[in-house]
């Protein structure tokens, strides 16, 4: 049996789960190139009231969901908590995905807003953030020069790749991103550090570290360098 396509599938669960719903939207890997067979439908409900706010995880349609259902203010809220870590799923979820329905214009007014905070960009980092961020590389370095050790290196090289590429984003004031869309948002942001990132990672953990090492130098320098001797915290 086939089962329907995404935006057909997604319609059908908001309407069946819930159908008093103000407006709704499917997002995610779903619906771009990045799709895969394990891909599932990220669904975002917008409710007048009770039961959200809640997040549900099921199986429908022959579709994996995860579903997303908020009120007005609870979407504000979670909004509000997320652009202030720098990552905001919720947000590009409803400005890159696929309006479902819209019985009073909320989804449209949603988001709209939600593209515009998105271009407004996340907060920037502050001095101590980013010195913070330098110690903590620094010190990764540090472990990495020192290692001999395969499954030490394993995860030494696995942190300071995704280390670098979040201070490579905070330093250009860019949002951030967990797992693939922390690779997403890198690639989006700066192409040429994501393509050297790879076999740079790859290299290090063959215990060739060269390649990676100026590359988490290059992003430090953006920020004023590798930091140790004189860090301290409050």
């Amino acid at each position: 049996m086939t089962r329907l396509g995404p935006v057909e599938a997604a319609r059908r669960i908001a309407r069946q789960r819930h159908p008093e719903a103000l407006a709704a939207f499917v997002c995610g890997s779903v619906l771009t190139e990045h799709r895969t067979a394990y891909s599932d439908l990220d669904l975002v409900v917008m409710l007048d009231g009770a039961p959200a706010p809640y997040r549900s995880s099921f199986v429908a349609a022959g579709w994996p969901v995860e579903m997303f259902v908020h009120t007005d203010e609870t979407w504000h809220d979670f909004v509000e908590r997320e652009t202030a870590g720098r990552s905001s799923p919720l947000l590009f979820m409803c400005a890159h995905g696929e309006l479902l329905l819209d019985h009073d214009g909320s989804g449209v007014r949603l988001a709209a807003e939600a593209r515009e905070r998105l271009a407004a960009g996340p907060p920037p980092a502050t001095p101590e953030e980013l010195e913070h961020r330098r110690y903590v590389l620094t010190d990764l370095l540090d472990d990495l020069a020192g290692c001999a050790d395969p499954a030490e290196r394993l995860f030494i090289v696995t942190a300071l790749a995704q280390r670098a590429a979040e201070l490579a984003l905070l330093v250009r004031g860019r949002w951030l991103g967990g797992g693939k869309w922390l690779a997403r948002r890198l690639q989006a942001a700066e192409p040429g550090l994501a393509d050297r990132l790879d076999p740079a990672v790859r290299d290090a953990l063959e215990a060739r570290p060269e390649a990676l090492v100026a590359l988490v130098d290059e992003v430090l320098g953006s920020a004023g360098g590798r930091l140790w001797d004189g860090f301290e915290v409050a």
